[in-house]
Formats: structure tokens, sequence, C-alpha cells
């Protein structure tokens, strides 16, 4: 199987960047499965129905969020009747949605996305770890499912890794996201999970993690009141990881970064 997983999209910028790249992306890569990471698509904070529409229109197949799920409140009302829509799983009971969800993919195998957040420096949650135990513990991969991807979304490196090696071979692909940064250590661990510590984001990189710079300096080198943060809108990098899978494991044979557009140095599908 042909997975890809894009990292957090930012603003106008990012929906564009994914808009008019995943389309031919699916086609010229023979993608089976698209993951987003659309957290940040709603000018910087958040995500609504109607964008979730376009990324689902242009072949997205499901999309993940984080911290900031929940800062358009709108998608509080129509998270539960989006299936394709999913929060971190380690909210407390009660909370909209879901974050764990299975998937059929373009070539009609099963594929199970797992989103934990972590808890070091972000919102005191419930035990990621516990929670995807549970999520797993039904789950065989390439047996019950033929994929499972976890999108870790946590600021800190360590519980990135941490997680990665705890899923060591019971899911295809661990990525971390929410740093807005591609890491360099794409990877195949031990047990055969392809592992990123993180995607980075699909954004315009003449920024601060995304945002306009001079809002974005000013809180650091002053003590006064600075603007609202405001999205860059310059032209985005598309930054994702590209996974193929064993078809009988549904462990990871290949896994490696992949940048379109934008600042950065792209890879060979740029």
């Amino acid at each position: 199987m042909k997975i890809l997983c894009c990292g957090d999209v930012i603003g106008r910028s990012g929906r564009k960047v994914i808009e008019d790249n995943i389309p031919g992306l699916r086609d010229r890569m023979d993608l089976d499965f698209v993951l987003v990471n659309g957290e940040n698509a709603a000018h910087g904070f958040g995500i609504t129905e109607k964008i979730c529409r376009s990324f689902y229109d242009v072949g997205v197949d499901a999309i993940t969020t984080g911290n900031h799920v929940w800062d358009q409140r709108e998608i509080m009302n129509t998270i539960d009747g989006d299936p394709r829509l999913l929060r971190p799983l380690n909210y407390p009971k009660g909370t909209p949605g879901t974050g764990v969800a299975e998937f059929e993919a373009r070539n009609g195998a099963k594929v199970l996305v797992v989103h934990p957040m972590g808890r070091l420096f972000m919102n005191p949650l419930d035990d990621p770890f516990l929670g995807v135990d549970k999520a797993l513990e039904k789950q065989r991969l390439g047996d019950t499912v033929n994929a499972i991807i976890v999108d870790m979304h946590a600021e800190a490196t360590s519980e990135k890794m941490g997680m990665g090696h705890h899923c060591d071979g019971r899911a295809s692909v661990v990525v971390g996201s929410h740093s807005h940064i591609p890491t360099a250590d794409a990877q195949i661990l031990p047990g055969g999970t392809a592992y990123q510590t993180d995607m980075g984001m699909c954004g315009d990189y003449d920024s601060v993690i995304g945002m306009q710079k001079a809002n974005a300096v000013a809180r650091f080198t002053s003590h006064m009141p600075t603007g609202r943060l405001e999205p860059a809108n310059g032209e985005a990098t598309l930054c994702a990881v590209y996974v193929e899978t064993d078809d009988d494991t549904g462990l990871a044979t290949t896994v490696r970064p992949v940048r379109i557009g934008g600042r950065l140095a792209g890879t060979e599908e740029g």
C-alpha cells in the first residue's frame, strides 16, 4: 500500500498547496491513502466544515487535528457527523468526535488511523500511550486491518519518539505533527514501523512556524502587547511523509520525506 501523510496545514497558502498538489500526487505516486493534519487550516487556528469538504474534494481520505481542534467553535457541532475528521483520542470521555477510525483505501484495503496527543508542554489530557494501547488491543496489523497510521500530535520530540518505539511492530507508520518543522529522521524502526518525528507544515516557510514574522518576533523582543498572529500567505511548501507497506504484514518497506514548492529544498516528487 502507498500512503502519504501531510503535515499541519497553515492558513490560505497551506490550503492552496494541498488543493493544488494532492490530485496530481495521487495519480503520479499511485497513492492508496492520503492523510492530512488540518488543525491550523482556518486562518491558522482550527478547521471548518467547509475546509474539510474542500480537502475531501481533492482526494484527502482523512483529517487529523490537535490542540487547536476546537478553535473554530462550529466544529464542535459538526465533528460527530464527519467520520473522516479526527480529534485527539485522549480527550476526556464525552468529548465530541473520535480519535480513532477505520477507513477504506482506494485499493479497497482497511486503514486504521489513530490520533493521540502528547502531554509534555501540552494540555493535561489522558495518557496517550494507554489510549493507543486501547485503540490497538483488538487490531492485528496485516490481519484485521491492512495498515495502521498513528499521528502523534506533540510538542516534545522525546514523547513523539517514545510513541514511535511504543508502536513499533504494531503500526505501519508513526508520524509526528505540531512542531511545523520537518525533521530529518525518516526511518524504519527495528520492528518494521515507519517513523518521522515531525512531518513539518504545509505552509509558507518565510515565517515563524507559519505565522507572519513581525508580530511573532515582537513577542520575543518586547514585553508590550502585540497584534494577533496572522498566517503568512506567501508560496507554501507541502511537507509530507511517503510510506509503502508490505501487503501481507502491513509493515513498512519504504519511508521518505516529500517536499514540494515554496522555500524549502524539494524532494524528487517536487
